[in-house]
């Protein structure tokens, strides 16, 4: 199974760089049996049922990118340096894993000042990251982060523009609560409270899961052969309810649905035995052609990009060619790519 076996040409101009507005009203490839409809996100009514349950990711996204100066006082006197910090992810004792650019310029026990609340101390160097350490804690550091961060955007519209204001509510789904990723789970941003209302009204059950998306969701497949790819590991959970919820509805033959693959590759991580069970830990699991579903019946995502995992995800679930062919088809109709971008509902056959 090779790399290039997941490639596929993308115009530019089709990657977008901002949500669409009301955040249901972007276009919906729906993919059923050899079937292909162009819709609408409000329209996902039409291929949903009574029984049917929708898995959602409640994780909130943290303004993990932050700008601030290092002061060192030297034989020239005061010099300082300007510090770009990507947060990554938690570590023990409250400190946090991070991206520093540049990394030559800040030595360890150095300060960073990012705000008159928020400051931060460089506690080690590892493997071309920071141990961070911050002044603040608990809601405290929530609230200057909110202050001082900006959301992080991915590369391919971080490299368009930069991240505003705006972005704060764009990349942050309407249920987010557990603060903990530094990428949204970018199927749900489609989703707003009306539509929510009307899927519960025609029978549809909701649950929700957590797992916080981690930087390395943007990192390139370096390897030809793709099966000795490895995955990053990213933290989540199923809590007992969750999982009690979804096998009853598989008992009682309705359809679980994630939204989005951080839902799906959660899911499926909980039920590598063939049942669903409560689950927490860090996941590596990696979904590419040859892997047998457990739970997911279907999968609402976006589009991705080229030779990533979540294009091999997705050939996973409804085969290579099928893939193909939708891929094509959004490209031809113009459907707006990755994480701003337009949805897919995928309907394999059951």
């Amino acid at each position: 199974m090779k790399l290039s076996d997941f490639d596929f040409d993308l115009p530019d101009h089709l990657i977008a760089t901002r949500p669409a507005k009301p955040r249901s009203s972007a276009r919906l490839l729906v993919a059923e049996g050899d079937a292909i409809t162009d819709a609408r996100v409000t329209d996902i009514l039409r291929w949903l049922r009574p029984g049917d349950r929708l898995v959602l990711n409640d994780t909130k996204v943290l303004p993990a990118r932050l700008s601030g100066t290092r002061s060192r006082m030297g034989a020239e006197g005061l010099t300082q340096a300007k510090i770009e910090v990507t947060l990554l992810e938690p570590r023990a004792h409250g400190h946090w894993a991070a991206l520093l650019k540049p990394l030559k310029k800040i030595r360890e026990g150095e300060e960073i000042v990012f705000s008159p609340d928020l400051t931060a101390r460089l506690e080690a160097k590892e493997d071309g990251q920071g141990v961070l350490s911050f002044n603040l804690n608990g809601a405290d550091f929530d609230a200057a982060l909110q202050g001082a961060g900006q959301m992080p955007l991915p590369p391919y519209i971080a490299a368009k523009r930069a991240a505003d204001t705006q972005d704060k509510t764009d990349y942050q789904t309407v249920w987010a609560r557990a603060l903990g990723a530094v990428a949204a789970p970018t199927a749900s941003l489609h989703f707003d409270e009306p539509l929510l209302q009307q899927i519960r009204a025609l029978g549809v059950e909701i649950s929700f899961v957590t797992l916080h998306v981690g930087a390395g969701t943007f990192l390139p497949v370096k390897v030809e052969d793709v099966t000795t790819h490895k995955m990053h590991a990213e933290w989540g959970e199923v809590t007992a309810e969750a999982a009690a919820e979804i096998a009853a509805t598989k008992a009682a033959g309705g359809r679980v649905i994630p939204v989005g693959t951080t839902a799906l590759r959660l899911i499926e991580s909980a039920a590598r035995d063939g049942q669903i069970r409560p689950w927490q830990g860090e996941t590596d699991i990696f979904i590419y052609p040859g892997f047998t579903f457990h739970v997911a019946d279907a999968l609402m995502t976006n589009f991705h990009l080229p030779k990533s995992t979540l294009m091999m995800l997705v050939s996973a679930l409804m085969g290579p060619e099928r893939i193909r062919a939708i891929y094509d088809h959004a490209v031809t109709e113009g459907y707006r790519f990755f994480s701003y971008g337009d949805a897919s509902l995928l309907i394999p056959p059951r």
